[in-house]
């Protein structure tokens, strides 16, 4: 029962999500909303850790299978992707180049804000 009420806590996470995907007129998939509810729920206490770590580890450890459909999809579509893999490639290269910076520049700026605050709070 336990792992039941958990699992229809992340379910109404995920239905609220859905609802705000529909009525947001944003480009923002459903699975961003969800992470970013599930986050602050998290953090504010609304829903405590223990009401959904039991059945949040198990899906995580299921995850693995919950790729199978989508790489069989793309087996199916493999000679269409054929036609576009020197854009494929270039695209991932290049957003993961993006990505790179600018998780680096965010870091530096995280860092160089924390050594600002511990460097005024000591003198």
């Amino acid at each position: 029962m336990k792992y039941i009420k958990q699992l229809l806590i992340i379910l109404l996470v995920s239905f609220i999500a859905e609802a705000m995907e529909y009525f947001i007129p944003l480009p923002v998939a459903a699975s961003v909303y969800g992470l970013i509810l599930m986050l602050l729920g998290l953090m504010t206490h609304i829903i405590p850790l223990e009401k959904v770590e039991g059945t949040a580890d198990y899906l995580v450890g299921i995850m693995a299978l919950m790729f199978v459909p989508p790489t069989v999809g793309i087996m199916a579509t493999v000679d269409e992707l054929k036609q576009m893999g020197v854009a494929l490639v270039v695209i991932s290269a290049v957003t993961t180049l993006i990505i790179m910076v600018v998780t680096g520049k965010v870091a530096q700026f995280i860092l160089n804000k924390k050594k600002k605050s511990e460097g005024g709070n000591g003198s």
